[in-house]
């Protein structure tokens, strides 16, 4: 089930839509709903609130204003393996980055 900080894509009629961050899950007062904070990442991002069952966060498709709509989860992206070089062997052969301030000293 999609929760709260997921990423999912939001398909409308069957066609892929928009991207959207759901901020926040609360229970509504129809038991069995849920109101959904979207974060609908569009320019400019735009925060919208859906009443939907935990089976709609699940990616069963439902409708709203007799449109299909399906939220379907992004997975996060793996973390990579741990490294078993040391940091000072993977940066042999390098050259030196330059420091650049981001605020000038007077």
């Amino acid at each position: 089930m999609a929760g709260i900080n997921d990423l999912v894509l939001v398909y409308l009629e069957q066609k892929p839509a928009f991207y959207a961050r759901i901020n926040d899950i609360n229970p509504d007062v129809k038991r069995g709903w849920y109101q959904v904070e979207l974060l609908v990442l569009t320019m400019p991002p735009q925060t919208v609130v859906w009443i939907l069952q935990a089976s709609h966060l699940d990616g069963e498709e439902f409708t709203m204003q007799d449109k299909p709509i399906k939220l379907v989860l992004i997975p996060p992206k793996p973390a990579p393996p741990p490294s078993t070089q040391s940091p000072s062997s993977s940066s042999k052969g390098k050259g030196k980055g330059k420091v650049i301030p981001l605020v000038r000293k007077n």
